[in-house]
């Protein structure tokens, strides 16, 4: 009985003892320590980072800073571009409309984020081997970072998240919406060929009709020759979707033509787009905090890579009915888009 007892006792201990390594191993994944850095005010960014910090585990250190033009060349070896000198009482700052308040801990685990392409160009060119998180970047911005010999270094874990859904989620949206046709035009320019390889990468079944527009004025001559041949025409984020005049010129073509348009916006969407695959700053900041945790546990040095997701589908209902299309309200079509991975 005292023995049956005994080996009881044992088994529940060593039990408790399992829950609670497994609990420290969890806990060893967060990053203690997060130094946030901005260098604009924009809408997007900033609600992210008030949905990241939101996000943290409670007693952890969450430092927002703020990068000044050009810190990134000025900065001292060693130094966060931008960190304030000194601490503000009970380490409270007002950056950018968010106030962050940091806990500091004994043992940190610390880590760097940067929102953003300006900030993340200054964070890849500051010293240091703590794990680095770029966050909200276009595919375009990322590709221009990548030539930057720092962000090769081996001793350095890397994380880059996409601002965007990946490509094939906005292919799936158009095949949601429009089940019987195949031939989308695009609009692209030379900086945009990555994006366009993961299109075609992700174009099976489809007819792609592409065209390039360097500029403004040979943006007319390529909707011209794409319109005719297209069902559907798709705005990339590149630097036509970051253009609204560029943008406007697609849609006022699509709307001539009575072919409905994609994005990767809502900003698309609200101005004339049918629909659009997005990632909301909560959405990206819950992604970041998983990715956060992968860096922390992994080890060694190396890039990785991560596409938006899960995705939300944005509709206009006004160009739908316009276009005479009866759709499935943008949580069914946000379903089927995240069914069709």
């Amino acid at each position: 009985m005292c023995a049956s007892l005994f080996l009881l006792n044992c088994r529940r201990l060593c039990a408790a003892v399992g829950m609670t390594l497994s609990l420290a191993a969890v806990g060893a994944a967060q990053a203690d320590n997060l130094t946030v850095l901005v260098a604009d005010d924009q809408a997007a960014h900033t609600e992210f980072v008030r949905e990241l910090r939101g996000r943290q585990e409670p007693g952890s250190r969450f430092d927002l800073v703020r990068v000044p033009p050009g810190a990134a060349d000025t900065a001292a070896p060693g130094t966060v571009p931008g960190a304030p000198v000194g601490t503000a009482p009970d380490d409270e700052r007002e950056i950018a409309g968010v106030r962050t308040r940091s806990a500091r801990m004994t043992a940190e685990r610390p880590m760097i984020l940067a929102v953003g392409p300006a900030a993340a160009r200054a964070a890849i060119d500051r010293p240091g081997s703590e794990p680095l998180l770029l966050a909200m970047l276009s595919r375009i911005d990322y590709e221009v970072l990548q030539s930057s010999p720092l962000m090769r270094r081996g001793d350095r874990r890397i994380g880059v998240l996409l601002r965007d859904p990946a490509m094939a989620d906005q292919l799936a949206v158009v095949d949601a919406v429009l089940p019987q046709k195949r031939r989308l035009g695009v609009i692209a320019t030379s900086e945009s060929e990555p994006l366009v390889q993961e299109l075609q990468k992700a174009a099976r079944g489809w007819t792609l009709e592409i065209e390039y527009a360097p500029d403004a004025r040979s943006l007319a001559s390529a909707l011209r020759t794409l319109v005719p041949r297209s069902d559907a025409l798709m705005v990339l984020p590149d630097l036509i979707g970051d253009s609204q005049a560029a943008t406007l010129a697609v849609l006022r073509a699509g709307a001539s033509a009575g072919l409905p348009v994609f994005g990767a916006s809502d900003g698309l969407v609200r101005s004339g787009g049918l629909a659009a695959a997005v990632s909301t700053p909560a959405q990206l900041a819950q992604q970041a905090q998983s990715l956060a945790r992968k860096l922390v546990s992994g080890g060694g040095g190396g890039v990785l890579v991560e596409a938006a997701t899960p995705a939300t589908v944005r509709v206009n209902t006004t160009v739908a009915r316009g276009l005479g299309l009866r759709l499935p309200d943008e949580r069914q079509l946000t379903e089927r888009v995240t069914a069709a991975k």
